[in-house]
């Protein structure tokens, strides 16, 4: 494995790092100064962050319980933290490494720092910062069917978070959401609560439905043995519909315990909503999206 990686992309306003598997773009807003300054922030954490994690990586490839657990390094609690509260289910803190990465990172970014706004994209599982009446725009995977292609967040939002997962992502999924984006107030609570949801998503037992075994495919995943969605072929809409609901159901009770602020569920041409309008949509089929 090569050692960790800076460079400028071509614009020269953001930061591309890279270690192994985690790949990052880095950018903040401000007096040029101050973003110097953060960059450099940036970097220096940058060279710890992946060997901190794999000092701890065969506890945190275990099930989480109703017990935090001790971690040494930052970013670990930040995963186990994120995972706890929802560990009544299966879920390991890896499904929030991403998140918590990016929040780790983002944290370092603006520690001290005057920004207007930043963010850390880590595969597109993000955190933001935004200081008082900034706003960002960010695009979002799997939209369609009345959706926009763009979210706006806002400072006063209470989102700084935004994560997506599905079967066609980059892990694996016990669902087969096509993509599940979750707005929340952390990085590691939206990839966390983006992987129960596009879990949830399911149709169990559906012969149109391909799986295997997770550690078939990745003999070191944290899933094991678990089934984990390869393909997903034709379904009929009140197919569609039940799979859906199901993951509505899953992201509505995290939302009602504060731990997400709003989803977007996608799957084969349809979608649902759940939580805040931050989500845009094109017309009025809001009514027959949106799910307070």
């Amino acid at each position: 494995m090569n050692g960790p990686q800076a460079s400028w992309l071509q614009d020269g306003k953001r930061l591309h790092l890279n270690h192994g598997p985690i790949d990052l773009i880095v950018e903040a807003f401000g007096d040029e100064a101050e973003r110097q300054a953060a960059y450099r922030q940036a970097v220096a954490r940058f060279q710890t962050i992946l060997p901190e994690l794999v000092e701890e990586l065969a506890e945190l490839r275990r099930p989480a319980g109703k017990t935090p657990r001790h971690f040494a390094g930052p970013t670990a609690r930040r995963m186990e933290a994120a995972v706890v509260p929802v560990s009544r289910d299966f879920i390991t803190p890896m499904a929030a490494v991403a998140g918590s990465v990016a929040d780790e990172m983002l944290a370092t970014l603006t520690a001290g720092r005057r920004l207007a706004k930043a963010y850390v994209n880590n595969g597109g599982d993000s955190a933001l910062h935004l200081a008082t009446g900034q706003g960002m725009s960010l695009s979002i995977a799997g939209t369609g069917h009345g959706l926009a292609d763009r979210i706006v967040i806002h400072a006063e939002d209470d989102v700084r978070g935004v994560a997506t997962s599905g079967w066609r992502g980059r892990s694996f999924s016990l669902g087969i959401a096509d993509a599940i984006t979750v707005l929340a107030r952390t990085g590691a609570q939206a990839d966390a609560a983006a992987t129960l949801i596009a879990n949830a998503v399911d149709l169990p037992g559906h012969p149109a439905v391909v799986r295997a075994s997770a550690s078939d495919l990745a003999p070191d995943s944290d899933l094991g043995g678990q089934l984990v969605t390869t393909d997903v072929g034709k379904l009929t809409a009140a197919e569609i519909d039940t799979a859906l609901e199901s993951g509505l159901s899953v992201a509505n009770a995290l939302r009602r315990r504060g731990l997400i602020r709003a989803a977007a569920l996608f799957l084969a041409g349809d979608a649902r909503l759940c939580g805040s309008p931050t989500l845009f949509l094109n017309h009025d089929e809001s009514k027959e999206l949106f799910h307070a």
